[in-house]
């Protein structure tokens, strides 16, 4: 018998012609992952994975494949050998572990038979298993409606036993849908972005801007922060911190006050795109939510929008800000996200922001500002870090 790790793919498993293609990749992510806890032996075995472990470090295993986006649930599991006594003796014994941790009084063996060389059916299987452990416990009862714990019999090449399942986030293995350029702030909100669009397949690297000195270097320290809290689901993030300070300057020396907010958002989404442009990345990821700002109404983002031609994704557009922290709060960026520290839009912060702005009015106020310039100095000076667990 041997401790392994049983893991359930979700829309991995719907793919049909790209099937192998996606499950290598998703492969390829739980190596990654375990790495560091002893490189575990992963392996496919008919339409499942299955990662080898120590029972010392299982519980670690567990926490960090858990993260790796494309599965739907894993479960702690015995691999043993393929023969009904060994199933019966390996149930009861899978049984009586879990009823050390909570208190059960009734079961249900649930058997799946991959292997359809094995000369035993499913059913059987179920029943032979089922009375062999009513045989061998006190004040146990079956219950096929509604158990207390499932005894779970998967066989395949080899037998799995497990009684517990274990959620993922599900999705699709990273990697395997573009890449995307993260504009992190120091917020709530644009964390939460990140895992969202990180979820459906895609790479993420990230900018961040900042005001130095007219914000604190403890500011930028958050974010990265913040970027190493994603990177437990993306791995190592590439984050460009960008200084956007003479912008800001510029913008409030020459243009309506009431129009600062809004330009400055359209040479953040500039200097992303060129950015993006320069490192073969395919779209902007922001965590806008509509009509949360100023900056954030439809006419605002059209605005936005405007500026620049690669694609926007907006995963909290249609969001409630409740619905926003308690995805903050599994992820684990909430706490982090609400420390006090200023970020670069409160810098130069009008009183009265425009919050229908009209594209021409805006464009014709830019006309005064060396857009071209400003945006190449602040990509020249830009500082590139590399953030990892």
């Amino acid at each position: 018998m041997k401790n392994v790790i049983s893991i359930s793919v979700g829309e991995v498993a719907l793919k049909k012609g790209k099937r192998n293609f996606f499950e290598k990749k998703l492969l390829g992510k739980i190596k990654a992952a375990t790495r560091d806890l002893g490189s575990p032996n992963v392996y496919r075995e008919l339409g499942k994975m299955y990662v080898e472990v120590n029972e010392d470090n299982i519980d670690k295993v567990i926490n960090r494949v858990k993260k790796v986006f494309g599965l739907v649930h894993l479960s702690p599991a015995y691999k043993i050998e393929k023969n009904l006594d060994s199933i019966k003796v390996n149930s009861l014994k899978a049984l009586k572990e879990a009823i050390k941790k909570r208190k059960i009084r009734t079961f249900k063996v649930d058997c799946k038979r991959a292997d359809k060389k094995f000369p035993v059916n499913s059913m059987e299987v179920a029943r032979e298993v089922g009375a062999y452990i009513l045989q061998n416990t006190e004040d146990l009862k079956v219950d096929i409606h509604n158990p207390d714990i499932y005894v779970y019999v998967d066989i395949r090449q080899k037998v799995y036993i497990y009684t517990e399942k274990i959620y993922g986030y599900g999705g699709l293995p990273l990697g395997t849908n573009g890449k995307g350029l993260l504009l992190l702030s120091g917020g709530i909100d644009s964390p939460v972005a990140g895992f969202m669009i990180a979820k459906r397949g895609v790479s993420i690297e990230a900018v961040h801007y900042h005001s130095y000195p007219f914000t604190s270097e403890r500011a930028e320290e958050k974010v990265k922060d913040l970027a190493k809290i994603i990177s437990m689901y993306t791995g190592e993030i590439k984050l460009y911190s960008v200084n956007i300070l003479n912008i800001q300057k510029a913008i409030n020396k020459y243009c309506p006050p009431s129009e600062m907010t809004i330009i400055s958002r359209r040479f953040m989404t500039k200097i992303a795109e060129s950015i993006a442009n320069i490192n073969n990345i395919d779209c902007i990821i922001t965590g806008e939510n509509l009509g949360q700002v100023a900056s954030q109404t439809m006419k605002s983002l059209n605005v936005t929008n405007s500026s620049v031609n690669i694609p926007i994704l907006r995963p909290l557009i249609g969001f409630n800000k409740t619905e926003i922290i308690e995805i903050a709060k599994d992820i684990e960026t909430f706490e982090t996200s609400i420390l006090p520290f200023e970020d670069c839009c409160s810098v130069f912060l009008p009183k009265h922001p425009v919050t229908s702005p009209e594209l021409r009015d805006i464009e014709e106020s830019e006309k005064v500002l060396d857009v071209e310039g400003l945006i190449e100095d602040a990509i020249n000076k830009m500082k590139i870090t590399t953030i990892s667990i």
